[in-house]
Formats: structure tokens, sequence, C-alpha cells
């Protein structure tokens, strides 16, 4: 792909989400929560652990811990038996009281809803008070996890590494409105077809658009493929057959004479 002026990276991208909404329009976050608490907290349990883990812990969570001050009220010890099934739960409960205590002393019990005194409770850092402000307040936000940096590169949209310096470029490609939205597009997108390791170019919507930056021949290639090419280059040798002996017949022994 030539280079590109800002004018037209930015076009790119918006034919970029474009053509993702209309492929995958009920893309929403992936974990379960009824209000700005309960997702707060799943999104801090979510770390390192699947949403679909998170999402089979937390039914009891919230039952039993229904405010910011229940939690707070919670020993370290109870929550970790409540979280154990999930990955690094000692250190989740610790943040977890720590953070609802803040929130009852510092806030009325209420969570944040900005960005950055969300950033500033133990647990959460900018992409997790990016998620919970875009979800929970509608706060513009782009926030940058593995599937949206690693998509981000290979779309020759940035070229950081950083998830902040990320979340700067892509911020400056599309109007604030479209951020939060974009983030989620390009998630679902990134969990569906644009794996990162054989990606499924010939099924994406968007491969016209998508110079395919660090993807090479290999990682397009299928295992089915591979196999299938793998066992027409050297046939099976055929087994022969033992041939088949005849049993000889058995002797009789001779009578003895009386």
């Amino acid at each position: 792909m030539p280079k590109e002026s800002h004018e037209q990276k930015a076009a790119r991208t918006a034919r970029i989400i474009d053509a993702l909404e209309e492929e995958i329009p009920e893309a929403r976050i992936a974990l379960d929560s009824t209000n700005d608490l309960e997702l707060l907290v799943s999104v801090m349990l979510s770390a390192q652990t699947m949403d679909s883990l998170v999402n089979k812990v937390t039914p009891a969570l919230f039952a039993k811990y229904r405010t910011a001050q229940a939690y707070a009220d919670a020993s370290e010890e109870e929550l970790q038996q409540a979280i154990s099934r999930i990955g690094l739960f000692r250190n989740k409960a610790k943040n977890l009281k720590a953070a609802m205590t803040i929130i009852v002393r510092d806030h009325g019990g209420q969570i944040p809803r900005t960005r950055e005194a969300l950033n500033e409770l133990p647990g959460v850092g900018w992409k997790t008070a990016g998620v919970v402000a875009y979800h929970a307040f509608g706060t513009p936000a782009f926030p940058v996890d593995t599937h949206v940096g690693r998509l981000s590169r290979r779309l020759g949209l940035t070229s950081q590494e950083d998830p902040a310096k990320v979340e700067e470029d892509l911020q400056k490609l599309l109007p604030p409105e479209r951020w939060g939205r974009a983030h989620q597009l390009i998630i679902w997108h990134g969990r569906r077809t644009c794996h990162a390791q054989r990606p499924q170019c010939d099924a994406c919507v968007i491969e016209k658009e998508c110079p395919r930056v660090g993807v090479t021949l290999s990682d397009l290639k299928s295992p089915a493929s591979a196999t299938k090419r793998a066992g027409r280059s050297r046939p099976a040798p055929k087994r022969r057959s033992a041939p088949s002996r005849k049993a000889s017949p058995k002797r009789k022994r001779p009578t003895k004479a009386r």
C-alpha cells in the first residue's frame, strides 16, 4: 500500500469501521453486568482471564456484594474465596477491596465518572478506566487491548507498541463519538477473523483496506491445507503381504508291536 496522507488514512479508517459495523452489528462487550459497579468489578477481574470465566464467577459475587460498601467491608480472604477460580485472584481481591474503600471514602460510594479518576483506583489501569468510562457513562475513549493494538499495526494505522501511543494515533483518525464503538468492533474482528496466527484473510470484509503489515505467506496457510499437501507429497509405501505358508501334514507315529 502506498504511503498515505493523514486525510487518506483517516478516510480508510472510517471505511474499515463502517465495514465492520455492517458485518458484526451485534458486537458488544463480552462481560455481563447490569450497572456501573458490576461493570467495574468485571473489567478488573478480566485482566489476563477469559471473559467467559469471569461471567461464570460474577453472578454469585454480584448477588453477595451489591454495593461498594459491601466490598469495602469484606475481608480479603472472603473476596479471595469468592473469586478463587480466576487467575491472580489474591492480588485482584486486594485491589478490589482497596478500590472500593477509596470509592466509599472519596466518592460517596459512587463509581467515578471520569477516566482520570477511575485510573487512580488500585487495579484499574488506563485501558480498564477507558472501558468503564465508555460503557458505563458514554465518555469518549479508545481503549487499546491486545486485539486493538495488534490489528491497528496490521492495518497500518499505527506503528507504535505502547498502548497509550497507539490510542493517541487512533484517536486522530476518527471523531470522538466513534472511538468506543470502533474499539469494540476491532476486538470482535480480531477474535473472529483476524487472528494473530493464520488470519482468515480470504473471509475478511476489510481485506482490500488492509496492507497486512507483518503478515507472511506462512501465516496465511491453514494447518489443514498444509497437512493435505504433506500427505500428497509423500504417499505412504504399500506393505507387501507375507507369502502364505501351507501347513505341513502331521506325521503319524508308528504303532509299536505288542
